[in-house]
C-alpha cells in the first residue's frame, strides 16, 4: 500500500477508534493479524465481541467505502475472528461483525462516518 493510502487508512482507523470509545466500547485489539488476514479493530461493546472493518475513502468515485467489504473480505475477516476467539478462549462470546465507512475530504477532514452494526454474518 502506498504512503498516501496508508495515511488515509490510519486517519480512518483513528476516527473509528474515537467513535467507538465515545459509544463506550473498549478497544481490545487493533490491526489483529492471523490466518494471513487482518481485522482492523476488535472491541467489546457490552456483552458483544465486535470485529470491525474500517473502510476509508477520499472520493466516492467507486461507491461508498463500506461497499468494499465483499463476500471474500467477509470470509477472510471471519477466519481471523475465529483465530482470535480461539487464541483468547472466547468460544462462548456473543460476536458481531460491524463495518465503519468513512468519507474524508481531500484535506483529510471527516465528511461522513457511517457505522453499520451487524453488517454481515459469519462467512465460511
Amino acid at each position: 500500500m502506498d504512503r498516501s493510502r496508508l495515511d488515509v487508512a490510519k486517519i480512518g482507523e483513528s476516527l473509528a477508534v474515537a467513535h467507538l470509545k465515545a459509544r463506550g466500547c473498549e478497544i481490545l485489539a487493533q490491526n489483529y493479524r492471523a490466518m494471513r488476514g487482518e481485522i482492523d479493530l476488535i472491541v467489546r461493546d457490552g456483552q458483544f465481541i465486535v470485529f470491525v472493518e474500517v473502510k476509508t475513502r477520499r472520493s466516492l468515485k467507486f461507491g461508498v467505502p463500506q461497499a468494499a467489504v465483499t463476500k471474500q473480505k467477509q470470509k477472510q475477516i471471519s477466519k481471523v475472528a475465529l483465530a482470535y476467539l480461539q487464541a483468547e478462549n472466547l468460544w462462548d462470546a456473543h460476536c458481531r461483525f460491524d463495518v465503519i465507512g468513512i468519507h474524508l475530504s481531500s484535506q483529510s477532514k471527516l465528511l461522513r462516518l457511517e457505522h453499520i452494526e451487524s453488517a454481515f454474518e459469519f462467512q465460511q
